[in-house]
């Protein structure tokens, strides 16, 4: 048996009503490509399934990275990384699966382009001091294509939000913090720590009624976000312009040879 087919790409485990999802790349800096969909795709299935599961909190394995994003050496190679038989649950499995459990992102390490994506899609977030927030997408020629280009003027006030959608610049999780991106800021390590505590906030209620509080606050009906679904489409349609373009390749082409890019508008 190959140390690929041994190892599991996310992990899971149980804490009490609690499942934590642990995202298990960390020599790729948690980068996300079909095993790891398919992980937490599934995974994420089964606590919506199970009763006796009341939180979901997501995390990423080792100390440097949350989630680096999505693994830019498959998508090189043409690889799908979504789950291939749930392709609308979206990035990581994740960033479109509604499920009526609350989830919280404990984001460890740097958490830019889809790591930040990841937390946006999650409904509550800790991080540790030294996180790093952003969509650096504009800076490689291409956009936030897993939900990062809607969600982000929804969860920050709007100027804030465009400024770091146009500059590409990252934010410091204090700065995430005074923005209302996240909802806590702990020590560097205690970020798994701090996400369990939360969670336990919200077992001690009913849970029943606090995933009917969920459906209702965020518009779910029937496993759907209504008010997602335009910004879905747009997304897909202008992904599908976007990455077409000249500079959608010199982007990754500039990067992977350490240069700034030549942009040419088309």
């Amino acid at each position: 048996m190959t140390s690929d087919v041994a190892t599991p790409a996310a992990l899971t485990e149980r804490r009490g009503n609690v499942m934590v999802i642990t995202i298990n790349r960390p020599e790729a800096r948690n980068a996300i490509n079909s095993a790891v969909s398919v992980a937490v795709g599934e995974a994420m299935a089964e606590a919506q399934r199970d009763p006796d599961v009341w939180v979901v909190v997501i995390t990423g394995a080792g100390d440097k990275s949350f989630c680096a994003g999505a693994d830019l050496k498959a998508l090189s190679k043409g690889e799908n990384i979504g789950h291939p038989d749930r392709p609308k649950w979206g990035f990581a499995g994740y960033v479109r699966h509604f499920i009526d459990k609350p989830t919280i992102a404990a984001v460890n390490g740097t958490a830019l382009g889809g790591g930040t994506e990841l937390a946006l899609a999650s409904d509550l977030v800790v991080a540790g001091e030294s996180a790093k927030f952003g969509l650096p997408e504009v800076k490689r020629g291409l956009i936030a294509a897993a939900g990062g280009v809607f969600r982000i003027v929804d969860q920050l006030p709007r100027k804030v939000a465009l400024e770091l959608m146009f500059t590409g610049e990252p934010i410091t999780s204090a700065e995430a913090l005074k923005w209302g991106l996240i909802n806590e800021v702990v020590s560097d390590g205690t970020e798994l720590d701090a996400a369990l505590a939360l969670a336990e906030r919200i077992t001690v209620n009913a849970p029943l009624a606090v995933q009917a509080s969920k459906r209702v606050a965020v518009g779910a009906d029937d496993g759907v976000v209504a008010a997602d679904e335009p910004g879905w489409s747009r997304t897909m349609r202008e992904v599908a312009t976007v990455f077409a373009t000249e500079d959608a390749r010199e982007g990754p082409l500039a990067f992977a040879q350490k240069r700034q890019p030549v942009w040419k508008a088309k």
